[in-house]
């Protein structure tokens, strides 16, 4: 029997006692039916014969009482069984149909979940991925100074009760990647040049190098806003670096001399003077291997970052200071520390402000060291090039990239006079025997 589906009528059926389930059908939408469990459960189904014969019962959903809960009204649920009824009057499946919107549903939702994914993707998981890509063609400092700038921080400290803190970049990258974007980078600009500007301006460099890769990466350009660096406001709050002039002057080294050789780290002190009389770097000079190190030849092989490694003389000078380190048999490096995880002299910058203060000097940086052994060789006329040579500076002019192939003897000849001069302004007897064969 079929009946006119109201609210009322769909509220009072029930399931007769002792059966499983009862149906009530409607008489406007054929196959349509309320199904009652014995449970007192509620549905709209839809029952019809597919042209081959085959009967087929579908669930299409739980009807809206009186009290206003549920899915489906009475003439919705109507709707939905003309058009399931539709389907079969066209020799199709509705059960098929349903399956392909169900999987549809599902793409979709994988897709639309995947995007959510794809734009809360952090910043820093991307960082770590440009890093590892990009780490073949870094030197290992470069790779360092990325890691250390997008640290979390929060590590004891060896030296101190007080912990790391954050690197510079480490707040920023920790957006997910589609929101740094101009905005983002200015707030943060205006927010680390006043505390740190130098390292502010490192960063800037460092992130902006980060953006143009994720721009050519298929697999981030979506995300990332490829101006988001190169606004002009942006720039200007950087400012420019101004070129650091701390050098050790003529009148200072023997100051400088008598409190460095003073220090009560023989490895330390030994280290300061080579960076002086040497001119390297002072990551260069640290890495420094006893392998490298040729006393028959007089020579260094020096790590360098700009053309990978370079030969310079060893001088009688820093050659005896090597003899006088400590050494083991299985020691690699020549500047040892029993108190760093590489085995070698990690950092001497407190040393050397110790050493500055009691001489009473201004600060100078190690790398002022650097910049010293420079500045002092004009006073014995050394050529641009030889220093340039000596100390791993990138040639500039087209003779000099070109044309100018110098052995290492002409090199030790300037770089003696260099050591000589030095020594006799600081009042450091330099006499020693030439390097053993």
């Amino acid at each position: 029997m079929k009946v006119n589906f109201t609210v009322g009528r769909l509220t009072t059926f029930d399931c007769p006692t002792g059966k499983p389930q009862a149906f009530l059908w409607d008489s406007k939408a054929p196959g349509l039916a309320l199904r009652v469990t014995a449970a007192g459960a509620r549905t709209f189904v839809f029952q019809s014969r597919l042209r081959t014969g085959q009967s087929i019962r579908l669930t299409i959903g739980a009807p809206v009482n009186a009290a206003g809960h549920g899915v489906y009204t009475i003439p919705k649920a109507q709707e939905e069984a003309r058009r399931l009824q539709a389907l079969i009057d066209q020799g199709r499946d509705p059960r098929h149909e349903i399956s392909l919107q169900a999987a549809e549903h599902e793409t979709a939702r994988i897709a639309k979940r995947a995007e959510r994914q794809r734009l809360e993707l952090s910043g820093l998981v991307v960082w770590t991925a440009y890093c590892l890509d990009r780490k073949p063609f870094w030197s290992e400092r470069s790779f360092s100074d990325h890691s250390a700038f997008a640290n979390e921080g929060g590590v004891q400290r060896k030296r101190s009760p007080l912990k790391t803190i954050p690197g510079p970049l480490y707040a920023l990258l920790s957006r997910p990647l589609a929101s740094i974007d101009d905005e983002a980078i200015d707030a943060w600009v205006s927010r680390e040049t006043k505390v740190r500007p130098t390292r502010a301006r490192l960063g800037f460099r460092l992130l902006r190098g980060f953006i143009n890769w994720c721009a050519e990466n298929p697999e981030y350009q979506h995300l990332v806003s490829r101006e988001a660096h190169k606004g002009k406001r942006t720039r200007e709050k950087l400012g420019k670096a101004k070129a650091k002039t701390d050098v050790l002057q003529r009148e200072q080294l023997a100051a400088w001399f008598s409190a460095v050789q003073k220090d009560q780290n023989p490895v330390a002190s030994a280290y300061l003077q080579c960076l002086l009389l040497t001119g390297t770097r002072r990551e260069e000079l640290a890495d420094l291997l006893w392998k490298d190190v040729d006393m028959r030849w007089r020579s260094l092989r020096i790590g360098d970052k700009v053309e990978g490694e370079r030969v310079i003389p060893l001088t009688p000078y820093v050659a005896r200071l090597f003899r006088g380190l400590p050494r083991k048999k299985d020691d690699v490096y020549v500047f040892t520390s029993t108190s760093s995880k590489s085995g070698r002299l990690t950092d001497a910058r407190g040393n050397h402000t110790r050493a500055l203060a009691k001489a009473g000097l201004p600060h100078t940086t190690l790398h002022g060291l650097r910049r010293s052994f420079g500045t002092l060789s004009e006073w014995v006329e050394v050529p641009a090039g030889i220093v340039a040579q000596i100390q791993g500076h990138k040639p500039s002019a087209t003779a000099e990239k070109h044309y100018r192939n110098r052995p290492l003897d002409l090199l030790r000849l300037w770089h003696e006079r260099v050591e000589t001069w030095i020594l006799e302004q600081a009042g450091v007897d330099g006499r020693a025997r030439a390097p053993a064969d």
